[in-house]
């Protein structure tokens, strides 16, 4: 090798150990990416806390929420029912009923608007006098009442009561009736399943247990009826001053007819101009007329 070459490379080492410039620019480089990476840090936790402030006073607050509030009512509303129903009918505040719900950390805005819009015009809903109580559809106390219900029905020709009704209204109503002819009412109420398994409650009027002649049973089966369409029997009934019972099944649901679409496509009209030269213009549509 070139002797040269060699000075040249014993030198260079000199000043690479004299003078260690890469050390320092590695721990300059390494402070710096610590440097760096604190920021990011900490903006992830500014973003957080952001993030936490704006959750605390904006939409993202669950208590804040519409579902929420509506969520409250509903459980207030159940909670009411069921007290109803297993025999505490008594009138309660909001505070009272918020306490034995568990809803005491609801804010003073959703207080004020269950005191004067959800509870107030809430069709189950009681208010009475600053208090509250569940408002079922029939307010029944006992078997008795029940009875008189189901024979006011039959008497106006109202028909039955469903029993969900009346699970709903009278407290502790699983005691007083059953199913089965083993109860007190088992001989006084019929049950009658709907097709859409729902059981309705009518009264059984022992009145109208007698044996009917086989004349009158053979009469009343020659008047066909039907041709007769139901409307035309309800007003011959009317104008005679008998009314017929109403129907409690479930609504029958039309069908909504689609329109159909009008096949082919619809023959556009251009308009016409030149009326006043009909005459002197000719028509090319077929080609050049050949001269003759």
């Amino acid at each position: 090798m070139d002797p040269a070459l060699l000075r040249e490379r014993e030198l260079f080492k000199k000043r690479a150990l004299s003078n260690p410039a890469v050390e320092k620019r590695q721990a300059a480089s390494d402070s710096g990416s610590h440097k760096k990476k604190k920021p990011k840090v900490d903006k992830e936790s500014s973003s957080g806390s952001k993030h936490n402030a704006e959750s605390s006073n904006g939409n993202f607050n669950i208590k804040t929420s519409s579902g929420y509030k509506f969520g409250c009512l509903a459980k207030i509303v159940n909670y009411m029912k069921t007290r109803h129903q297993n025999g505490d009918t008594h009138c309660l505040t909001l505070e009272e009923i918020l306490d034995e719900t568990k809803l005491l950390d609801i804010s003073m805005k959703q207080k004020q608007w269950l005191m004067t819009e959800a509870l107030v015009n809430n069709p189950k809903i009681d208010v009475r006098d600053g208090t509250y109580g569940f408002k079922p559809k029939y307010n029944l106390k006992d078997k008795k009442a029940l009875l008189r219900l189901l024979d006011k029905h039959d008497q106006l020709g109202l028909g039955g009561v469903l029993l969900d009704d009346v699970e709903e209204g009278l407290p502790n109503s699983a005691k007083a009736i059953k199913v089965t002819n083993n109860t007190a009412l088992g001989d006084q109420i019929i049950f009658v399943t709907r097709p859409d398994k729902k059981k309705i409650l009518f009264y059984n009027d022992k009145h109208c247990q007698f044996v009917v002649d086989e004349e009158f049973q053979k009469l009343w089966r020659s008047v066909p009826v039907d041709s007769i369409d139901e409307e035309k029997i309800d007003e011959y009934l009317k104008k005679q001053g008998i009314s017929s019972m109403q129907e409690t099944g479930p609504k029958k649901v039309l069908p909504v007819q689609k329109r159909k679409k009008q096949g082919g496509q619809r023959k556009r009209h251009f308009k016409t101009h030149n009326n006043h030269l009909a005459g002197v213009l000719e028509d090319y549509s077929d080609g050049v007329p050949v001269k003759k």
